[in-house]
């Protein structure tokens, strides 16, 4: 009962915080209310938890745990997370939920250091391929799309945008709502298809009740977005997080986004990146596992002693 809990808590935490990353830059270039924007995350985060297992493998597979501390890594890392949305700061999901599985299985004994080893490689090279991919996309834009007419811009755009937003969302369900729901599947609590279902809906209500504040910060925080840089960062961020889910890396969609925007704010010039916010969240990425680790592992001892 209390490991259910927890699935049902961590997922609602990832729609406070993560539906910023598939329609933050939608709603904050006003291409987008937020009503139409939950209402398209809901349908594409479904079809991802039910078409993709590999990254829900992996994280599955991370460390063997009873069902006591896989309980307590879920709701650690739940409340990290909601604490950092309060905040509003757009923490990594993965860092919070890899953090408390490691510390828990480190105390019993059975993580796989391997495993985490190939995952922290993966999260420091995708916000970087992310950066990258933005660049080029929004270099390639400037030569090709900015030579139309106005209005076919606004057009091609406005459809350009949701497809991108589409992508991020599916990679929410294939990626970030797997990562949660793994340990959840591999002990034998949920079949994926049950956990899929149960997942997608505490996300959406996660989306609909808390999700507005990370939004603001997404959306218009880190550098003024046009639709025209705010489809290239998001294009960006989609492609590489696709890649790694394919390769059944859990990796951060929040990392990859914020790697994009902050890739085509470098284009627009240095002085039009909020550095200080940026330093800001790097911080809570680095103080969100470790936290997270350091409370699981002090539990699992306390609990396996």
């Amino acid at each position: 009962m209390l490991a259910a809990i927890a699935a049902i808590l961590i997922a609602f935490s990832i729609g406070s915080n993560d539906t910023s990353n598939s329609f933050g830059i939608s709603i904050g270039c006003g291409m987008l209310t937020f009503r139409r924007a939950v209402l398209l995350l809901g349908i594409f985060v479904t079809l991802g938890a039910l078409t993709q297992r590999s990254v829900m493998e992996t994280v599955g597979g991370l460390a063997e745990l009873d069902g006591v501390l896989l309980s307590v890594s879920l709701l650690v890392s739940a409340l990290m997370i909601i604490l950092s949305n309060w905040k509003k700061l757009p923490v990594s999901s993965h860092q919070a939920i890899i953090g408390s599985l490691v510390g828990a299985g480190l105390a019993a004994g059975s993580a796989k250091l391997g495993v985490l080893t190939s995952i922290v490689l993966s999260w420091l090279i995708s916000p970087v391929s992310s950066l990258i991919f933005a660049v080029l996309l929004y270099s390639l834009m400037e030569r090709t799309l900015s030579r139309l007419p106005v209005f076919v811009i606004e057009r091609i755009l406005s459809l350009l945008l949701l497809v991108s937003g589409a992508v991020i969302a599916y990679n929410t369900g294939a990626n970030e709502l797997a990562t949660a729901l793994g340990p959840i599947v591999s002990a034998g609590l949920m079949s994926p298809n049950e956990a899929a279902i149960v997942g997608s809906l505490a996300l959406i209500m996660g989306a609909v009740l808390l999700s507005g504040r990370v939004v603001e910060t997404v959306g218009k925080g880190i550098t003024s977005l046009d639709a025209f840089s705010g489809f290239a960062a998001q294009m960006a961020a989609g492609i590489s997080v696709l890649t790694f889910t394919n390769l059944g890396m859990p990796v951060s969609t929040t990392y990859c986004i914020i790697g994009g925007i902050a890739g085509v704010g470098m284009l627009k010039g240095v002085s039009s990146v909020r550095l200080s916010l940026i330093k800001k969240i790097l911080a809570s990425w680095v103080i969100t596992p470790i936290s997270a680790f350091t409370i699981c592992f002090a539990i699992g001892r306390l609990l396996t002693l």
